[in-house]
């Protein structure tokens, strides 16, 4: 797509963000370009530090063509100046943390997040000297309160997985930047059709591109988009020195299905707030949880920030042996939806999360945050990712256990 002044829709902008006619051929799909190295006409150092800007690509762990295409298209649709495109979402995480956090430095994090996440801030950025306080990011209070002078990064994640908890992004922007700080978000449950990260003040916008991105469950990879003075010091740390990239073959699997995203995420969020409609009438549901439902208890704000509220429900269905019980039903009796972990797929997918074990194993909560998450999960949810397939087929897959 040529440049313009002009800002585009986002379904042209999904399609044409970052690609143009194959010069070479005039193909009009992007190419592959898997080759590991490039012929170059410019005597350099065999150092990240020596490329200039206008360089071209030399090696493919600096820097790729296909994997620039996708970069470009992201940040297109996020409205940023840039996006790194790295080897999975908890690559994109890693190299977050990692670059713009050193020993001595303190971070600010969701008590909740995704596992992998979670395991990460508790385990590894301790060793390695940097200070991290786990606060609800529903409770402005409490995060005013844990900011710190040396609080270099706040890091959320909205609507939060597996319980569908929002953050108030403009309002926690605020008292992150009101001490110097940067606010990153994995805003992946939400997509880049879900809320305007950028507008609300996020600084560094987190995605696993293996979810809705993609959309297709066939591609792992993950994204932060930013302005280009904070990707470019986050493309010489986690690209160039950690080495996370992301496969050629699979940006292009990611581009491709990026170019459905703004019409798969309409479908995504009508399946959803239908399903679960449906799944707050039937007796043995105890709870449903999506921020499209005017019983989520932050509806006002998911009306105010979100505008998809994308795919994903949580529902409980009493206690934990009771969950239990079900899933093995799930397993044994669905036909259309995958008992399977992951999300933001064309197809469904259904997985059970006991809250006990969560609290154990990843999150490790205690005392007031153990009964903010028992607040929202009960004893357990199931997380449903809701497909593409037709909503009557869906809820009568559904029907056979509930």
């Amino acid at each position: 797509m040529k440049n313009r002044n002009t800002p585009l829709g986002p379904n042209t902008t999904a399609i044409h963000a970052g690609e143009a006619p194959d010069p070479a051929t005039g193909a009009s799909a992007p190419p592959l370009h898997m080759s590991s190295t490039f012929v170059t006409d410019q005597a350099a150092g065999f150092s990240a530090h020596d490329l200039r800007d206008n360089a071209g690509f030399l090696y493919a762990r600096w820097g790729n063509p296909t994997v620039a295409m996708l970069e470009r298209k992201i940040a297109a649709l996020e409205g940023t100046e840039d996006c790194l495109c790295l080897a999975s979402g908890m690559a994109a995480a890693t190299a977050t943390f990692l670059t713009f956090l050193s020993a001595g430095d303190h971070a600010v994090v969701s008590d909740v997040s995704y596992a992998g996440v979670a395991e990460l801030v508790r385990d590894t950025l301790p060793r390695l000297g940097i200070a991290v306080t786990l606060v609800d990011m529903s409770d402005l209070a409490a995060v005013a309160a844990a900011i710190r002078p040396e609080t270099k990064l706040v890091h959320t994640e909205t609507p939060v997985n597996p319980i569908g908890r929002l953050t108030d992004l403009a309002a926690v922007a605020r008292l992150a930047h009101a001490v110097g700080a940067l606010l990153s978000c994995d805003a992946t449950f939400a997509s880049p059709l879900g809320q305007d990260c950028r507008g609300l003040g996020v600084d560094l916008i987190m995605h696993s591109v293996t979810k809705y991105i993609g959309g297709h469950g066939d591609a792992v990879g993950g994204a932060v988009a930013g302005s280009a003075e904070l990707i470019a010091k986050l493309r010489t740390e986690a690209a160039i020195h950690h080495g996370g990239i992301l496969s050629p073959f699979n940006a292009w699997l990611i581009a491709r299905g990026m170019a459905t995203l703004p019409l798969r995420m309409q479908a995504h969020e009508r399946n959803a707030r239908r399903i679960a409609e449906w799944l707050e009438t039937r007796p043995s549901v105890t709870r449903v949880i999506h921020p499209g439902l005017d019983s989520h208890p932050q509806a006002e704000l998911a009306r105010r920030q979100m505008t998809n509220t994308s795919g994903m429900i949580s529902f409980q269905v009493g206690d934990a042996a009771r969950g239990r019980a079900l899933a093995q039903d799930f397993i044994d009796r669905l036909e259309i939806i995958h008992y399977a972990v992951s999300l933001g797929h064309h197809r469904s997918l259904i997985f059970w999360m006991e809250t006990d074990s969560l609290m154990e194993s990843s999150f490790r909560l205690d005392g007031a945050a153990r009964e903010s998450y028992r607040a929202f999960a009960g004893d357990g949810v199931f997380r449903l990712s809701v497909g593409l397939e037709d909503t009557e087929d869906l809820i009568a897959d559904l029907a056979r256990v509930l």
